[in-house]
């Protein structure tokens, strides 16, 4: 046989390469597998464990996203394309696997491969451990906006950082108490990202600033920063998939790392500690989410995190715009930075030392660019969220940001004056808090340096407007507007409820995926009894899917046949879990009174972290365990009422949690709330919300109508007027006496000793209104109660609240964020078929 020509033999070579990396039929995805079992993970099929298995499937579709994520990143640079870059501390992903194998449409066929081998896909993919990048409703909501901008082909980058051990892992122990543990989440490896040491970037810390003179025979000159330390960023890439499109962004997230790593000459004379000494320092910036800051150690940590990660992610910015542009005249055309909070504020002192210091540019100008570049997302009307750091510590940290913050704070208020500020406006709006102490208020800061400030829903909006920045308002109404939060109902809904995905497809076509206003088809159907009757079903096996979370993660059996009703989310006064427990309380001595009552079983199932230096939060955590063991355990009543404490809420379990829930706890006090991304993942699953005016719940309401809503408490205007006039909780205590049953109880120890404080700060003071909305929310309890008698009533209810919240994704957010304030278009990446 003669042999081929070394061209043809090395084509042929080529094909069958970039067949088995980039195919997607299943005989090439099962080939991609089983070599990648061997190649990557050093094991047959045989010997393969089930973590190896997720390993290969992981690096099969790794190879698929790979050939994608260059051709989009290719496209950007030859189109030149303007783009997003979203700065925050957190990005709570999740699992990456499942969601990425149904992005790029081969979820179905890697089921088909991998049973071909009898592998089950389900027992694979629950292999893979949260990425431990966030904590609560910002991190998420930054991971819906990642993805809802590669849906959408719109070019962004998000920045962070690598948290080597997330927040913590929460235990509950035997007597409901919160343990926190390392979240340990990179211990066997992460397949998704990519270290770029090759883009490493160093961070200059401390030391003093010098003036150096121009000589320009004006007597001009610059000034000069000379660090003490520097610590060196690396950036770990991971490449983000939309839906159905070949686009796949990139989140970038920076770990620290020391300059000098060991000192050689201090290990050879015995001082091993000190020889590592910097080491240990400098990698400490990316080793966890919100250190606590109750020490002053401990909020250096936190300023040196933020500088840190912002620091890093402006040089990369300069550094991708620098590729097509010499010099600056073109940055902000080409470059939009999103502030996800005050936690980024500082990359406006930063772009300003590097446009003043580095490229010489004059102040106006720099600021003006600065100020046209950057954007700013606010996320809580909290006085005490809002970050203020002590000048001290900018002095220490800091010395040439301080100096540049002055400066653009004294001709910020140099303006105010001109047209007429007096001083206590001028104190009001100050970026500098003069105290004493004095404090940076960086949330001030970020308004100053940004082109656009926005809420987070219509309610939360309004009150930035008339409360929290009503000065800031004043003077610059153009730059406030509204972006209402919203979810990805790729994650929420296919990933995280399949089998009503699969319902909802066959019912109205799969456009509903992209265009979740195409959900309004399905409102017919909720008078169509067969398709409740399916609905209901579905509900069912993710309500048993729950009490297997249930029995395995908090030792606890509930029947799926209860109502499940369900409050999941971080641990905050604010957000009111204490409200939810003593209703609890006062069930379970209503039942006890009267064991033959008919009632509704109830299941009221909690999840969430309390900030380990949060001491009520942990408090009311404690408390509700302990209200668990008492009605859990008490045979009298443990048939119709069972309490839950599902452990270390992420977002796994919520995939499992949420789909099963029938009532949907939003329970704020109204007001504080900023929007909330529960209360629509929650609707979009068909739970009904039990909730006060707060936040996007009022949104909520307006969409899915008040009579498929359970509202309760006070208004924002009535929370308003009750402080004013006067609020005096222990009155009302006094006027309920089941409220008061349920005080007594708590705090005469029926629960254990200890929660007497939780009962004083009430009867005290009760800063959010608890006791005030106490009747009101057990009135409410009752109606719901009664609706659910009727399942066929509730179904309906259930079905509407669905359909009507096509408004709340997070592509129709990214899309007027593109369209207001970034001012980006689609660039679309377009791979050939393969």
């Amino acid at each position: 046989m003669a042999t081929p020509p070394p061209d043809a033999s090395q084509s042929q070579s080529q094909v069958k390469i970039e067949d088995d990396r980039t195919g997607m039929l299943v005989p090439v995805l099962r080939r991609a597998f089983l070599d990648n079992l061997v190649s990557l993970q050093g094991k047959s099929h045989v010997t393969a464990t089930v973590r190896d298995r997720f390993f290969a499937l992981a690096y099969t579709v790794r190879d698929r996203l790979f050939h994608r994520w260059i051709e989009t990143h290719r496209t950007y640079y030859e189109q030149d394309a303007r783009r997003v870059y979203y700065l925050s501390a957190e990005f709570l992903v999740g699992r990456s696997l499942g969601n990425n194998l149904r992005n790029l449409g081969i979820y179905e066929r890697s089921r088909d491969a991998l049973a071909e081998l009898g592998v089950n896909i389900e027992d694979v993919l629950e292999q893979e451990v949260d990425a431990g990048l966030g904590n609560g409703g910002l991190g998420r909501l930054a991971a819906c906006f990642l993805d809802s901008m590669a849906t959408l082909a719109l070019p962004g980058v998000g920045y962070g950082l690598r948290y080597e051990f997330g927040i913590f892992r929460q235990e509950i122990n035997k007597d409901g108490q919160q343990i926190e543990h390392p979240d340990e989440w990179l211990r066997l490896g992460n397949p998704w990202e990519i270290a770029r040491p090759e883009y490493s970037v160093t961070v200059h810390f401390g030391g003093r600033t010098e003036q150096v003179p121009l000589f320009d025979g004006a007597g001009g000159f610059k000034v000069r920063w000379l660090p003490s330390e520097g610590v060196v960023g690396i950036p770990y890439d991971t490449p983000v998939s939309g839906h159905a499109t070949d686009t796949v962004n990139t989140m970038r997230l920076w770990r620290a790392r020391a300059s000098e790593e060991f000192d050689l000459e201090l290990f050879n004379a015995g001082d091993y500690v000190r020889a590592v000494e910097d080491k240990t320092a400098s990698e400490n910036i990316s080793k966890v989410l919100y250190p606590m800051d109750h020490s002053p150690q401990g909020k250096e940590l936190r300023l040196r995190q933020q500088y840190f990660f912002v620091a890093c992610s402006i040089s990369d910015i300069l550094r991708r715009y620098s590729y097509n542009h010499r010099g600056l005249e073109q940055f902000a055309d080409k470059v939009a930075i999103q502030l996800n909070d005050t936690h980024p504020a500082i990359a406006i002192p930063e772009l300003m030392r590097i446009f003043v210091d580095e490229h010489g540019m004059e102040w106006d100008a720099a600021f003006e660019l600065t100020r046209r570049t950057c954007a700013y997302t606010n996320h809580t009307i909290l006085t005490e969220a809002l970050e203020k750091w002590p000048v001290s510590l900018f002095e220490q940290l800091l010395p040439r940001h301080l100096e540049i913050i002055y400066e653009i704070n004294a001709r910020f208020l140099a303006g105010l004056r001109q047209d007429g500020a007096d001083d206590e406006l001028c104190r009001r709006m100050s970026i500098v808090d003069e105290g004493p102490p004095r404090h940076i208020r960086m949330a001030n800061l970020a308004v100053v340096g940004s082109h656009s400030v926005n809420g987070v829903a219509a309610l939360h909006t309004r009150l930035l407007k008339e409360d929290l920045f009503v000065d800031f308002h004043a003077r610059w109404p153009e730059r406030f507007n509204n972006k209402t939060n919203g979810v990805t109902p790729r994650r929420w809904i296919d990933e995280a409820n399949p089998e009503l995905s699969k319902l909802v497809t066959e019912s109205i076509g799969p456009g509903w995926l992209t265009d979740l206003e195409q959900l309004r088809k399905l409102e017919p159907l909720a008078e169509d009894a067969a398709f409740r009757k399916r609905f209901r079903a579905i509900k069912h096996g993710n309500k048993q899917a729950l009490a297997a979370l249930c029995a395995r993660e908090a030792s606890l059996a509930l029947d799926p046949a209860m109502m499940f009703d369900v409050q999941v989310k971080r641990l905050h006064e604010y957000k009111r879990q204490l409200l939810n427990i003593m209703h609890v309380i006062h069930l379970w001595r209503q039942i006890g009174r009267d064991p033959g009552r008919a009632i509704v079983p109830r299941a009221f199932i909690f999840a969430g972290k309390a900030a380990p230096g949060y001491a009520m939060a942990k408090q009311v955590i404690h408390l509700i365990g302990q209200v668990a063991q008492v009605v859990n355990s008490d045979p009298a009543v443990n048939r119709h009422l069972r309490v839950a404490f599902v452990p270390n809420y992420r977002v796994s379990s919520a995939q499992v949690i949420i789909p099963a829930a029938d009532v949907s706890e939003q329970i704020s006090t109204a007001g504080y709330e900023a929007s909330g991304t529960g209360n629509m993942k929650l609707s979009l699953n068909g739970a009904l919300t039990v909730g006060t005016l707060d936040g996007a719940n009022v949104e909520i309401r307006e969409e899915v109508g008040d009579e498929n809503f359970f509202l309760f408490g006070l208004t924002v205007e009535q929370v308003r007027e009750l402080r004013q006039k006067g609020y005096r909780p222990h009155e009302v205590a006094a006027a309920d006496p089941a409220l008061g049953e349920v005080l007594e109880l708590i705090k005469l120890g029926r629960f254990g000793p200890g929660f007497g404080g939780i009962v004083d700060s009430l009867l005290g003071g009760d800063r959010f209104f608890v006791l005030a909305d106490f009747a009101s929310y057990v009135a409410c309890h009752r109606r719901v109660a009664e609706a659910y008698l009727d399942q066929e009533g509730w179904t309906r209810m259930a079905i509407l609240n669905m359909a009507r919240l096509g408004k709340f994704s997070s592509d129709r957010a990214i899309a007027e964020y593109a369209r207001d304030i970034w001012r980006v278009t689609p660039v679309r990446t377009n791979l050939e078929p393969r």
